[in-house]
């Protein structure tokens, strides 16, 4: 069962965790907890569709809104690596000592920086149509990438006020009708995706998952755009722990070639590319994934 709550890590910094509990988590040598890490915009709670099988196979999930999303205070400035920092205090006052990671879409930068800056708690990461730093070298970051995309993070690194402004009212738009990011993102979306988001409950839980995560305001997702488009604050290459990245290779709004540029830059990283498969296709292909990360930790 899903609980939620507010955890205060000092300093004021109060963060909404959701967890399923210690007792999903099993007795056994085969437990495992995983923090997930959401994409953007979305609130922590982690993958609904999951958790029934989860619960089978021992495995317990955390996850928080990062700062500005849903109720929790923005922290503006904010990098990614600052992500590690949320994990390891929540980590400590729930009594958790190592754990997995997972992260999708922005949730994977935040995923890996949890494993580069927690070498002794991370056991495994993975990360599910990630992005790769903004300016990689050898790396054309925007080619594939849808046109929505493109315009709002050559905003973020160009013109924030601007990103801030689009942002704000983007996020009443979707308050006021949240079905209306889906049906805006859907005539950019690659055949396969427009097929997973047609599915009612599927539109339905992103679009309720939008909502909640911008029904205070659209700061998480201003700071998430911001962050990404800044120096993450951490190295790839000290990321030790067993890592699996995956994607699709039809993604149009984190096009495959950033997974294959972080495959390059992190130690012995296992890559899987789904060639049939876009950005939403982490609803289909993470039961595996999650089989992958049980015998990996």
């Amino acid at each position: 069962m899903l609980t939620e709550t507010d955890i205060d890590l000092g300093g004021g910094r109060v963060r909404h965790v959701y967890d399923t509990g210690a007792g999903s988590a099993g007795e056994g040598s085969g437990s495992l907890t995983v923090f997930w890490h959401a994409g953007t915009p979305n609130t922590g709670d982690p993958p609904g569709p999951l958790l029934p099988d989860s619960e089978k196979l021992g495995v317990r999930w955390v996850g928080y809104d990062r700062p500005g999303y849903a109720g929790t205070p923005a922290v503006p400035g904010r990098d990614v690596a600052s992500a590690a920092a949320d994990v390891a205090g929540i980590a400590d006052a729930l009594g958790i000592d190592r754990f997995a990671v997972m992260g999708h879409s922005g949730g994977g930068p935040h995923a890996l920086a949890c494993a580069a800056l927690m070498p002794r708690r991370v056991v495994a990461a993975v990360t599910g149509a990630g992005l790769a730093p903004y300016g990689a070298e050898g790396l054309d970051w925007f080619a594939g990438m849808a046109d929505s995309n493109v315009r709002e993070y050559t905003t973020a690194a160009n013109e924030p006020h601007v990103l801030t402004a689009h942002l704000v009212r983007v996020a009443a738009e979707i308050r006021a009708n949240p079905v209306s990011h889906v049906s805006t993102l859907s005539p950019e979306m690659p055949e396969v995706d427009r097929r997973i988001v047609a599915d009612a409950g599927i539109r339905a839980l992103l679009a309720e998952n939008y909502a909640e995560a911008l029904r205070e305001s659209a700061d998480g997702w201003i700071d998430d755009a911001l962050a990404f488009c800044a120096p993450w604050g951490f190295d790839l290459a000290d990321i030790r722990v067993p890592v699996l990245l995956w994607h699709g290779q039809n993604d149009v709004f984190s096009p495959v070639a950033h997974t294959r540029w972080l495959a390059d830059q992190i130690p012995d990283a296992n890559l899987s590319i789904r060639p049939d498969a876009a950005h939403f296709a982490a609803i289909v292909v993470m039961p595996d994934v999650l089989s992958w990360l049980i015998k990996a930790a």
